[in-house]
Formats: C-alpha cells, structure tokens, sequence
C-alpha cells in the first residue's frame, strides 16, 4: 500500500531541484518554499500510514480478546465466590478455624473453580453460535465481534490454568470437582458424537444437578474440612440440608434456563422440556418444585436446636417464598423480556439460601 501510495507521487530526488533555504526567504521564491514544505509534510503523512494501519490490526485483535474475556466475565457464575464461602463456612467448628490457613485454602478453591466456570460458560458460547445467532444475537460471537480461533485459545488458556492451580495446591476434593465440571461441561456443550448432552433434557438436567447441587455444595466442604483442616469426612446436618435444598434449586434452573430459548432449540433440534411440554407447564412446575424446598427449609428450622436459628430459618424463608409467589403470578409467558428477567430472579433466591444456609443448626 505504501509503494501504491507514495508511487503515484513524485519523489523529491526525482523532482527538480528547488531553492535553497536563503532563496525561499525571500519575497519572490515564497510561495515555492511553501510548496515544498507542503510535500515533505505530505511524503511523512504517508510513511505512517502503514504503521497505523498495523496498529489498528494490533488494537483490533487485541480488542476481541478482550471482548471474548470480558463475556466470559459477564456470563460466568460470579456468584459461584458467595457459594463456595457459604459452603467452606459449613466445615467451621470454632472460632479459631478462622486461620489463614482456612482462607488460604477458601481462595485456592475460589480461583480454580472460577477458572473453570469461565471455561465451561466460553465453550458453551463456541458450541452454540449458530443457535445464539436465533436466540441471542447480540452475544460477541453470534454477532461476529470476534473470532472463534481466538475464543478457542483463550478458553484453552482458563481451563489449563485451573487444572495447573488445583494440581499445585494438592488437594485431591479440589482437584475431582474441577476434573469433573471440566468433564460434564465439555459433554453437555460440546458438538461431537456421543457429546452436546444438552441435546437430551433429562441428560442435561442430571449435568446441572451434579455440577450445583452436588459437587459445589460435597467437593468443596471436603476440600476444606478433610485438606485444610485435616478432620474426617463426616456430613453435618447443614451439608446434608444445602445438598438436599440445593437439589431442588438445580432441578428449577435446569429446567427454567430453557423457557426463553424455546424458538432457536426448536429449529435446531433441542429437545428441552420447554418444547416438549409447553413453557407454561414448565414455569409452574418450576413454581411448585421451588415452593417444596421453602416448605423444606422451614421444616429444618422449626427442628433447629437454637431458638435464633429456628427464627431466622422459619422466618427468611416464609419470607422468601412469598416473594417469589407474588412475583411469579405477575410474570407474562408471552414477554420474553419478562421470562429473563424473572430467571434472573431466581438465580437471586438461589444465592439468598447461601446466607442462610451456614446458620443451619
């Protein structure tokens, strides 16, 4: 381009031979020494072209990057921090665990399963383009903003880098509960054959369920109650209480996260239960399955041995559940804007329990 450029010009060897610096001083050779200065301005507006044009390649790719990082930030379980506290919390016996030792280990396991989850939330995106492209155009890669080559690497780079750091800190709990999102997350997404689970909705459910209800809830109080703290593997009663509530809220968002994406998984051959049995019947009986872990929660607290327990558990959940009652009858199944927004909410109830799930007694 630059040879094209400068090439329709004249070179200044090539040119003839102008006035000397004195000459162009003087009042007749003026305007000529104006010429001049107006070329040789023009020949170094034209040698940089090339380089911003480098740099603007430079800025493009290095802009995608961080778009595709920045969506996977966004689309990523930031809430998964408050679960694996609540969680880690649960191992606590006395007021002198709270050692550096035990956030140390917490934040070990913070960062590799976080890692993780932004692996799993950019294979998804990589998995699900063309069907992104009917249900949510508007994503980075459904709208072409970057390319798949550069997700592809920086999604590989997340998930070493959570392997790398759950091998180095040692801990066999942490180290399975990667190994085995990073299993089921590549199986449900992933479109190769015997793969993409989520395809299958009963399949899919069973991945979502394992991941939430079981692996965060079981790996990490293992991770740290038999690794950092050293204790036998023994389940309390507020482990077994945030597995088994848990199980019922992993049950609603695998089921519900399909309602709004009903069109795309139609045209593509997702058999969700939202297709098979209409959103209307799936909304309600993600309802019903939600109102049965309240009615199990206040069951817990009123058995609580500790009258403050027994009121914060009855109470924040009667609480709870009428909120989402209200909020559920006002929900219009025929506004997608509206069955978003109320997902959403869910997944506000479902980060709500891990307040009060360490007050379990």
């Amino acid at each position: 381009m630059e040879s094209l450029l400068i090439g329709s010009f004249a070179k200044p060897s090539s040119l003839p031979s102008f006035p000397l610096t004195s000459e162009l001083s003087s009042p007749s050779s003026g305007l000529l020494g104006l010429k001049c200065k107006r070329w040789n301005n023009l020949e170094k507006q034209l040698a940089v072209i090339p380089k911003r044009r480098l740099l603007m390649r430079q800025h493009v790719g290095s802009d995608s990057s961080q778009k595709f990082v920045a969506f996977c930030w966004k689309g990523s379980d930031k809430y998964l921090v408050l679960s694996i506290i609540s969680v880690s919390l649960l191992a606590v016996e006395k007021v002198s665990d709270f050692s550096p030792l035990f956030f140390t280990g917490m934040f070990e396991a913070i960062a590799a399963a976080f890692l993780m989850n932004i692996y799993i939330v950019g294979l998804n995106q990589l998995s699900d383009i063309d069907i992104d492209k009917v249900n949510k155009p508007y994503l980075p890669l459904a709208s072409g903003e970057y390319s798949v080559e550069t997700g592809i690497i920086i999604v590989s780079s997340f998930v070493i880098m959570s392997f790398w750091l759950g091998w180095i800190v040692g801990s066999w709990p942490l180290f399975w509960a990667l190994f085995v999102s990073f299993v089921l997350g590549t199986a449900y997404s992933m479109n190769v054959p015997w793969l993409r689970w989520k395809r299958f909705a009963f399949v899919a459910a069973l991945c979502i369920l394992a991941v939430r209800a079981v692996i965060v809830q079981l790996a990490f109080y293992l991770h740290i109650q038999t690794f950092v703290f050293r204790r036998p593997a023994l389940l309390s009663k507020p482990v077994i209480f945030a597995t088994a509530f848990m199980t019922f809220f992993s049950v609603v968002i695998a089921l519900f996260k399909d309602i709004p994406d009903i069109v795309g998984d139609k045209i593509y051959g997702i058999e969700s239960f939202s297709v098979r049995l209409g959103q209307e019947r799936v909304f309600w009986i993600c309802i019903s399955l939600l109102q049965m872990a309240y009615i199990v929660a206040i069951f817990v607290g009123v058995t609580s041995s500790q009258l403050w327990s027994k009121y914060i558990m009855v109470g924040g959940h009667i609480l709870l559940a009428s909120i989402l009652w209200r909020r559920a009858k006002s929900v219009d199944l025929e506004s997608k804007t509206q069955i978003i927004s109320f997902y959403m909410f869910i997944w506000k109830l479902f980060y709500a329990e891990y307040f009060l799930i360490p007050l379990v007694r």
